[in-house]
């Protein structure tokens, strides 16, 4: 059964502007999906209707196998952890063990049980050592990994992720991947950062109001036309690699990772 399924969804806000047209797919238990597009190519639109927070025009809306509704939504919204871009939206309490500990309070948890998901989910996420800091005195890589134990706090199966990297330096970047590589939910990660899409997940949605792929990343890779219409750049890595392969008459794939290029830089010098 899937995590969550769309079927036929379209979405119109109102004055007219249609985000989102005709749009399909599923996600399957512990699988990573990167939704990537431009700006504007309703990323957030399709996260927003997946966790709940908005309804599609046309189409249905499944989550663990159950119709997603104004009247199932709460619940719906129990399955579901969502990651806005602003980490600051969804971190609010005086210190990050408390707020943390927010969502199990508010399930109704035992005081044991709240104590152990609190501490799992600031070690999975990387953020045990921040357990007294307030949160508001903590940068923005940090507010992102205490909101993300938040999430796992409660337990969903899926995870919704917008922009999960936007706005982070280098090495908070670098951070937050590390710690999404190792969590084991399903994940829908939207990002417009080519490089992140192809470390985390194996398969790609190219959206741009509608799908225009859906697949391995692998594969889009040979899909030119597909990057040029969504206007997605691969990252400098890639390019490089396709240059040099064109350069000594090579045959092999541009590479997913600076890992993997640096492998056939081995093997092809």
């Amino acid at each position: 059964m899937a995590v969550i399924a769309l079927r036929n969804v379209s979405f119109e806000y109102p004055g007219g502007h249609r985000a989102l047209e005709d749009v399909t797919l599923e996600v399957g238990e512990g699988e990573r999906v990167a939704l990537i597009g431009p700006n504007g190519a309703g990323k957030s639109t399709l996260l927003h209707i997946m966790a709940a927070l908005e309804f599609p025009r046309v189409g249905e809306v499944r989550v663990m196998g159950h119709r997603v509704d104004r009247r199932s939504a709460a619940e719906a919204r129990r399955k579901v952890g969502f990651l806005f871009q602003d980490p600051d939206d969804q971190v609010f309490m005086p210190s990050v063990y408390e707020d943390v500990a927010f969502g199990p309070l508010n399930m109704g948890l035992p005081e044991e049980e709240v104590r152990r998901r609190v501490e799992g989910a600031l070690e999975a996420s990387g953020a045990a050592h921040l357990a007294r800091r307030v949160p508001q005195n903590l940068s923005l890589g940090e507010k992102k990994r205490v909101a993300i134990a938040g999430l796992l706090s409660m337990a969903p199966p899926l995870l919704l992720l917008d922009e999960p990297t936007a706005n982070l330096d280098p090495q908070g970047r670098r951070d937050l991947v590390n710690v999404l590589a190792g969590l084991g939910q399903s994940m829908v990660i939207a990002t417009h950062d080519m490089s992140v899409a192809f470390e985390l997940a194996e398969r790609a949605v190219v959206l741009k109001g509608r799908v225009l792929f859906d697949g391995d990343v692998r594969t889009l890779l040979k899909r030119p036309e597909v990057l040029r219409e969504a206007n997605l750049e691969l990252p400098s890595f890639s390019r490089l690699m396709m240059m040099y392969r064109e350069h000594i008459g090579a045959d092999f794939e541009p590479p997913l990772t600076v890992e993997e290029a640096l492998a056939l830089l081995k093997a092809h010098r």
